[in-house]
């Protein structure tokens, strides 16, 4: 089961009052494939909604909804919900102030009586054309409305609801309008709002061990860069050295590097750091910085006998 089809599970499972019962139910069918005197219906891959959907519209219209379910690609139904005959139709729509031949379909908020039924409308919205996606992957969840305008409305709703905290996107997408947020955080207040708590939950889980890992392996890969870098500083360092040594050996080098110059040479995987404390008296890593840096510079000066040989401090 998918991400989304698990949090449209866990909201099908809360309880509401008259009042949120009616915002529900009217999310639902709002933003269903049909609202007008012409069809009144919803399609959904879950049945939970489905059921949900039917239950809602004879409970808060008092009218009979009628649940199919029609084979499709892959393995999982299409559920349908749909309200049959134009009596039934025509006594839902005027439920929820409408008369069916509206021009424009707009958002009545005279269906959401209280604050309460704010979060209860949304999640019928959701229920009805939302999707959420896996958090492993991206977070981001969307709104597919088949009216621009009520893609328009939805929209200025949700901005209005978090008071401007949330700025919902607006886009089209194959004849549809999609109203979309991005951001971990974003997503999750909205499923808390929706009363999804446990995919909230889970979300930020899931952000977490993301930042996590990303932490781990920024400083894995910060770490590997110096252990690179040193490396490669020390190689140069030996090769030096051994340019030195076939060139006259330490006696090229001034007598204050060559104490330094036998401890590099001994020890190629010592830190500048640990270098440093095995010197008398002790340097600090900028000064056997320093120092390594006037070796090289010499080393590059000298030519190397071609008849001699490379024996080391």
């Amino acid at each position: 089961m998918s991400f989304s089809s698990e949090t449209k599970k866990e909201l099908c499972r809360i309880g509401d009052a008259p009042c949120c019962a009616k915002a529900e139910c009217y999310g639902l069918f709002l933003f269903g494939r049909g609202f007008s005197a012409r069809a009144v219906c919803l399609n959904t891959e879950s049945a939970e909604t489905a059921r949900r959907a039917a239950f809602l519209a004879a409970r808060c219209a008092g009218v009979a909804a009628e649940a199919a379910v029609s084979p499709c690609a892959g393995r999982r139904g299409a559920h349908t919900v749909a309200v049959r005959g134009e009596s039934r139709k025509k006594k839902l729509l005027s439920f929820f102030g409408y008369t069916g031949t509206e021009i424009s379909l707009r958002l009545n908020l005279g269906n959401l009586e209280n604050e309460c039924c704010r979060g209860a409308f949304l999640r019928g919205a959701f229920l009805s054309c939302g999707t959420v996606t896996d958090p492993r992957r991206d977070y981001r969840l969307e709104f597919v409305v088949p009216y621009r305008n009520l893609a328009r409305d939805l929209s200025a709703f949700l901005q209005g609801v978090f008071e401007l905290s949330l700025r919902p996107g607006l886009l089209s997408r194959k004849g549809m309008f999609v109203v979309y947020l991005k951001g971990s955080e974003h997503v999750a207040d909205l499923l808390t709002f929706l009363g999804a708590g446990n995919a909230a939950m889970r979300l930020m889980q899931v952000r977490m061990l993301k930042e996590v890992r990303n932490n781990v392996n920024r400083k894995t890969n910060f770490e590997t860069a110096n252990i690179e870098k040193t490396a490669s500083a020390a190689a140069g360092q030996r090769l030096a050295l051994e340019r030195i040594f076939t060139s006259g050996g330490l006696s090229a080098l001034p007598e204050e590097l060559r104490e330094l110059a036998r401890l590099r040479y001994r020890n190629p995987e010592l830190s500048l750091r640990e270098l440093g404390q095995m010197l008398s008296p002790p340097l600090t890593r900028s000064g056997v910085n320093h120092r390594l840096r006037r070796i090289e510079e010499i080393a590059a000066g000298l030519t190397p006998r071609r008849s001699g040989k490379s024996g080391g401090p």
